[in-house]
């Protein structure tokens, strides 16, 4: 679920399968106004929706292979 007051490119389904660093910089060089954040499939996360954060689905954190399409959250 993205927002529509979020400012931006808001998922990128073409990282997934990237490691996780190359994913990370992708992510906040298309757009500036976030920051990635890695969590390891099958992890909990928070349920808040932040318009500044893009939750990074991988393997093994950021050392990892993204697993799932990062998106706003």
């Amino acid at each position: 679920m993205s927002g529509p007051h979020c400012l931006g490119k808001q998922a990128w389904p073409e990282l997934v399968g990237e490691k996780a660093e190359v994913a990370k910089e992708t992510i906040e060089r298309e757009n500036p106004t976030v920051r990635a954040r890695f969590i390891k499939q099958g992890h909990y996360r928070t349920m808040d929706f932040r318009c500044d954060r893009v939750w990074v689905w991988t393997t093994e954190g950021q050392t990892g292979v993204v697993v799932e399409v990062p998106k706003i959250g």
